[in-house]
């Protein structure tokens, strides 16, 4: 598994639209440049171009297309790999792999306040984080094994948070048993890997600060 990471800049938005657009297809460019925040453009920008350089430089694919699973999981066509995309505030993250596989990062920002989503948590949940030293540690390590969960499933939105329960890292969803593992990329951030393949487990990703500058 290789998980490539990189933090968004506006001062080099233009610059970065200028010479990574061209490469993407027509529809790719409309998505982009739909969005009217320069973060979000960027963001869903760079998930594209460090898909790209992960399987160009890693996987030794200069070209592939991208398909669509009925639970509108995005999915390499021809290839058995497998990939996922997640950003959060300044950082966004790819991770791929040989399994499927789901990615979550989460900024710990200090405003949000757990109380906000105990109705998305089971009881268990709640009780937990209430008895954690450090509540907005236990809420952030929630939210993220769950998020990580719910895109490995690849049920998205269908999915609840309150529809399942993490318990040592493991959950089953739909008879489906899902592993977790904690991993880090920067120490603003909550970051979770989780798959329904248990190698995870034991995994030692591959990390890659991706800067364009270098290439």
């Amino acid at each position: 598994m290789i998980i490539l990471y990189t933090f968004i800049s506006e001062e080099r938005h233009q610059f970065l639209l200028d010479r990574y657009l061209p490469v993407f297809s027509d529809d790719i460019k409309k998505d982009i440049l739909k969005y009217r925040r320069w973060q979000d453009a960027q963001l869903s920008l760079m998930g594209k171009v460090l898909l790209r350089h992960g399987l160009r430089t890693y996987y030794n694919i200069p070209d592939v297309e991208i398909g669509i699973l009925p639970n509108k999981k995005p999915y390499l066509k021809g290839y058995d790999l497998h990939f996922n995309i997640s950003h959060s505030k300044d950082l966004v993250a790819c991770a791929i792999a040989e399994y499927p596989l789901g990615i979550d990062i989460e900024y710990n920002d200090p405003k949000i306040s757990y109380h906000d989503f105990t109705f998305q948590m089971t009881s268990n949940e709640i009780q937990e984080i209430q008895d954690a030293e450090d509540k907005m540690n236990g809420f952030f390590t929630y939210w993220t094994r769950k998020e990580a969960v719910i895109k490995a499933h690849g049920a998205g939105m269908m999915l609840p948070l309150d529809a399942f329960e993490v318990i040592n890292d493991e959950c089953i969803i739909e008879d489906e048993k899902f592993f977790i593992k904690e991993i880090f990329i920067h120490e603003d951030y909550y970051s979770y890997i989780a798959s329904s393949d248990p190698k995870i487990r034991n995994i030692i990703p591959l990390f890659k600060h991706f800067e364009e500058d270098i290439l």
